[in-house]
Parts: C-alpha cells; sequence; structure tokens
C-alpha cells in the first residue's frame, strides 16, 4: 500500500511539474482546413491562410518580451495572407513576477507581417486590467492605442475590407461581451459588454464574404450563416483538458464552445492560446499558434 501511494503521489507530483514548467512554455502550430458552409458567400477559387493568435496575457515569467518575439517569428515564417489576433494581450493572472505594460509588448507585436495585414480585436482582460478605461465606460484602451501605435489595426464594432485576388473579403472586429463586467459587479447595473453584432455585420455589404473575430465565442450562437468563418479564444481550451474533455470551460456553453473546430450554422475555431489566465497551469492543451486554411478541402 505505502508503495502504491508512493507511486500515485511521485506521479501526482511530476504532473504538476509539468503543468507548470514544462506545457505552459511550449509552443505548437495547430492547422485547420475549412471549406465555408455553402450558405455563406465565398469566392469560388479563393483560399486564404489566416494566422490566429489569442491570449498572450503579457507578463514575466510566463510570457516575456523574448517569447513573444519568438512566436512573431514563428508566425511571420508560416507565411501566411492575414494574421489576426483575437485578444487578451493584458496580464490574466496574480503569479507573475512583473507585469508587462502594453507600451513594451505592443512594439514586439508589431513586428507581425502579412499581405492582408495584421488586425486585432480586444478581450475582456485588456478592459479588466485598464481601470481609466473601465472607469469610462468605454475606450480608449491602453492595449488598442499602443497596438494602434504600432501598425495593428484594432476593430471595434466594425469591418473593413481586405483587396485579395478574388475581390473584396471583409474581416469584422467585434468588441469584447464581457468588457464592463468588474464594474457591473460593482454597481450592480450598466452593460455586461460592449459588443454590438447587428451593427458589425450591417457594415458589411449584402452578399460579401466575411470573416468575425470575437474574443468571447459564445456569440457564436447568434453568428448567422452569412459569415464564412468566426474566430475566438478567451477559453485556453479550459486550460486544463484531458481525453478531449475540459473541466473549466469559461463560456455559458461549455459542452459546445470549449476549444477546436466548430460547425454549426457556419464555422467557427477557437483557439486554446498562447498564455495564462487565473492560475499558471496548461495541461493537455499547449499553447498554439493557429492556422486555418480557408477555402480549403475540409479534413476528413
Amino acid at each position: 500500500m505505502l508503495q502504491g501511494a508512493g507511486v500515485v503521489s511521485l506521479s501526482g507530483i511530476s504532473t504538476g511539474a509539468y503543468a507548470t514548467g514544462i506545457e505552459p512554455f511550449r509552443q505548437v502550430v495547430t492547422r485547420y482546413a475549412i471549406r465555408p458552409n455553402p450558405a455563406a458567400p465565398w469566392p469560388a477559387g479563393l483560399r486564404l491562410r489566416i494566422a490566429v493568435l489569442t491570449d498572450i496575457h503579457a507578463c514575466d515569467p510566463w510570457m516575456s518580451l523574448e517569447r513573444i518575439a519568438g512566436i512573431v517569428a514563428a508566425t511571420n515564417a508560416l507565411q501566411a495572407d492575414l494574421v489576426v489576433l483575437v485578444g487578451d494581450f493584458m496580464v490574466g493572472q496574480r503569479y507573475v513576477t512583473r507585469i508587462i505594460p502594453a507600451a513594451e509588448w505592443a512594439p514586439v507585436l508589431g513586428g507581425l507581417a502579412a499581405p492582408l495585414g495584421v488586425h486585432a480585436v480586444l478581450g475582456n482582460h485588456d478592459w479588466w486590467e485598464d481601470p481609466d478605461a473601465l472607469r469610462r465606460g468605454g475606450g480608449p484602451t491602453a492595449s488598442g492605442t499602443e497596438l494602434t501605435r504600432n501598425g495593428i489595426r484594432v476593430l471595434s464594432n466594425e469591418a473593413v475590407p481586405l483587396a485579395t485576388r478574388a475581390g473584396p473579403v471583409w474581416l469584422a472586429g467585434l468588441e469584447d461581451q464581457l468588457a464592463l463586467l468588474p464594474v457591473r459587479r460593482r454597481t450592480g447595473r450598466g452593460r455586461l459588454g460592449l459588443h454590438d453584432l447587428a451593427a458589425t455585420l450591417k457594415a458589411v455589404p449584402d452578399g460579401a464574404p466575411m470573416i468575425l473575430l470575437a474574443h468571447e465565442p459564445d456569440i457564436f450562437a447568434q453568428v448567422p450563416a452569412r459569415v464564412a468563418l468566426t474566430l475566438s479564444g478567451h477559453t485556453h481550451g479550459g486550460q486544463v483538458r484531458l481525453f478531449g474533455w475540459s473541466p473549466v470551460v469559461p463560456s455559458r456553453y461549455p459542452g459546445r464552445y470549449a476549444y477546436g473546430h466548430v460547425r454549426e450554422r457556419s464555422d467557427l475555431v477557437i483557439s486554446g492560446g498562447l498564455g495564462l489566465s487565473i492560475a499558471p497551469i496548461r495541461l493537455g492543451v499547449p499553447p498554439e499558434i493557429v492556422v486555418v486554411e480557408l477555402g480549403a478541402e475540409a479534413v476528413a
């Protein structure tokens, strides 16, 4: 019995050491090949390679400036047509040795490059860690200001056309769905988020191909079939994922929008992200750069 207990104890210690000391610093590239739903307009023959970065949570020692620079280099090496950043650049936990301010991490991300540009939306922690923006109940935020200053277009309930060889493809970006949650908890009133899906979609001409960026995936339950692809983060894949199951998922639909490719009326990809939130642990869901080949033959 003592020998068995010892084995179990050592196993638990080794797993914990891996989950805090190794997996959070790993980095993988996860690829999806998606043919848009027939209900979504998409130019015949057009194939876009999209690199997706999300949930960086800049801080020492978990996501240092040097590590962010390595992510930028790895992303550029993928030669994507488009690079998108889907929010949560700011730290999301207390177990850090230094919070890295936006004025330091944004210039590093400014090294990202792609023919169709580099675009971003904000996440909940970009609001929650910005007391001035919370007090105002609106922007500008430190994250948004510094990203813009370093050449990255930040979309807030708006859309822009991308000039592809097959004509314009619209990129729409939704403002965060939980932006004002700390204020609401404190006062008991007011809005939860600053998102406006109807206004965001209205900015795209009828019948035009469209990609949507939304930090939290829950909005996908309301996304119409005309959107070819929605890209999200936020969940970190549960940050602990065992045999395809995550015990804790920050979503109203934890069994529905936890991680990976989801097809309903249209297509959603939820990235497991790169950094850490709440606790410094990752197990079964290593930090990832996501690459989506949109317009490609779907993977069986």
